[in-house]
């Protein structure tokens, strides 16, 4: 049997296979970041796919990091019952899933949160043309208050029965943003060099740690690099995790760029062959042979002879894949059951335009396709 349909366990959680659904923006919630029934039929639909673990997409820990139209949240008491009914709908097909918990930071919408975005430096940040709009520099008191929101959010998600949390500390969103010298700026502990830079996000670990017990599943997903001028660079990345591990992180997902790296984003057009994927591989094997700690490997994994390769080289523990899923729902069972061709996810990305605005993640193209019969 394939490495990749091994059964492992992360700090107690079993996992059927190696296969990741990394998170992933869905735009179903209600207005107010309430899971909805359409969220809860997506998330058994992926159980049902043969998925090993599912991370949904990005919650927000408090309003103010809100990032786009009916994006999940998870800042309320309020909202732990339909979290608890999505949980379910993934327990009752015994698969596992895994809360990501994130703050956008700049990258908040000020029409959706009503203030001004929150950031580690205030003035306006134009890389890459990315941020245009004022930004409210975050005090050592908006620090903290945010540090406890996201311990707060493990708290929840452990009610209503996630397997586990995973921070989101990529992507330029806010911790990610702590991380970067591109965007961070300060001045004070939380700025300068990598030890000051990861402070917040150990702090946001230690946090849930606290709350959530020793014996429950926290991963963070981090940028390795931002494919970015002046950005977080790899050696400062592995310095990050090695803090990681010491404040009681469990695995790490390892990603790379931001919406404003151009053609190096996290989400890469035109994978068309097998050496076209996998694209923050080396940086994975980095970690790996650096940090003790199982790795996830994300980015343009389309094939099954490419994810039997980073496992069996000892690139990563664990394959992450988005896009793939939301055409190919079932890819895992289908690669179960002999049928190994490649993922039929042409790597389009128009199946994030729906999801960014609020009106739910698809395929356009098989939509296209099924409209024409």
């Amino acid at each position: 049997m394939s490495k990749l349909f091994e059964t492992t366990k992360l700090n107690g959680m079993t996992l059927k296979n190696r296969f990741v659904r990394s998170a992933t923006a869905e735009g179903m919630a209600a207005e107010d970041g309430a899971c909805t029934p359409r969220l809860i039929d997506l998330m058994a639909e992926l159980t049902e796919g043969g998925v090993g673990l599912i991370i949904t997409g990005h919650a927000y820990v408090t309003k103010r990091g809100q990032a786009s139209p009916a994006q999940l949240g998870i800042y309320d008491d309020k909202l732990i019952p339909g979290l608890r009914a999505m949980v379910d709908a993934v327990h009752q097909r015994n698969g596992r899933i895994v809360a990501q918990l994130a703050h956008s930071g700049m990258l908040a919408i000020p029409k959706l949160i009503n203030s001004a975005p929150l950031a580690p430096s205030a003035p306006p940040l134009m890389i890459g043309g990315l941020v245009d709009v004022p930004l409210q520099e975050m005090t050592i008191e908006d620090i903290n208050e945010t540090v406890e929101a996201f311990g707060r959010a493990g708290e929840r998600a452990r009610e209503a029965g996630f397997d586990g949390v995973q921070i989101h500390a990529a992507h330029s969103y806010l911790l990610s943003q702590f991380l970067s010298p591109a965007y961070n700026h300060r001045r004070d502990a939380y700025g300068g060099g990598i030890e000051n830079r990861a402070k917040m996000l150990v702090e946001v670990v230690q946090g849930i740690r606290e709350r959530v017990g020793e014996d429950y599943p926290v991963l963070v997903k981090i940028n390795s690099r931002d494919c970015l001028e002046g950005g977080l660079e790899l050696e400062d990345s592995i310095q990050a995790g090695a803090m990681l591990k010491e404040a009681g992180v469990d695995a790490i997902e390892v990603s790379g760029g931001t919406f404003a790296s151009g053609d190096l984003m996290p989400i890469r057009r035109g994978i068309a062959t097998e050496g076209d994927e996998a694209y923050f591989k080396a940086e994975a094997r980095a970690f790996k042979e650096r940090i003790s700690l199982p790795i996830i490997l994300v980015g343009g994994i389309r094939s099954f002879s490419v994810a039997e390769g980073l496992v069996n080289d000892h690139f990563a523990d664990y394959l992450s894949m988005c896009r793939p899923f939301i055409r190919e729902p079932g890819l895992i069972n289908r690669w179960r059951s002999g049928d190994l061709q490649k993922a039929t996810c042409l790597s389009d990305s128009k199946c994030l335009r729906p999801a960014l605005a609020g009106k739910g993640i698809y395929c356009v193209v098989e939509k296209r396709l099924r409209d024409k019969k």
